[in-house]
């Protein structure tokens, strides 16, 4: 039997359920190695919101009398998988820091598309109530960005470039 679009809506959000299962796991790594105490704060701000966000697809699934299904999101494990690789790299910690930002961004931006293409299916399903809490919790993602580039451009990647004339 051909899946339909109700389908494919929960079969995506059991990958973006177990992205957010990771990302609890991966933040705590993060924050421990970030140099600079705004990033730390930054990591540890945005751990209890994904515990929150989690929350709320726990909802959905309940909204959609459903359970997420129990598989492992591949994207989010290859970016975790890099995440981890920074840390054992011998780089300054105003540089590490940079590049936390980096990978920490790279999974803000699949999470924002992720969430942008499930709030979608949901409005075209006719799912109002799941497609305002798919539109909450993309609102977080992107602000989660935002304050991360804005720490970037304004403080660690000065510090990591005058780290790095020095």
């Amino acid at each position: 039997m051909a899946k339909k679009m109700q389908d494919l809506l929960i079969e995506e959000l059991s990958d973006v359920y177990s992205a957010e299962r990771q990302i609890t796991q991966a933040l705590p790594k993060l924050a421990r190695a970030a140099a600079s105490a705004d990033l730390r704060t930054a990591f540890e701000s945005h751990l209890e919101e994904t515990k929150g966000q989690i929350a709320r697809l726990d909802r959905i699934f309940s909204l959609l009398k459903q359970q997420p299904e129990e598989k492992e999101c591949k994207a989010m494990k290859g970016l975790a998988e890099e995440a981890d690789e920074l840390l054992k790299e011998d780089l300054a910690p105003e540089v590490l820091d940079a590049a936390l930002i980096a990978a920490a961004q790279k999974v803000e931006h699949y999470e924002i598309a992720s969430y942008g293409s499930l709030r979608a299916y949901a409005d075209a399903c006719g799912l109002d109530e799941v497609a305002d809490l798919l539109g909450q919790t993309l609102a977080e993602e992107k602000a989660t960005d935002e304050k991360l580039n804005g720490l970037a451009v304004a403080e660690i990647n000065p510090r990591a470039v005058e780290r790095s004339a020095a």
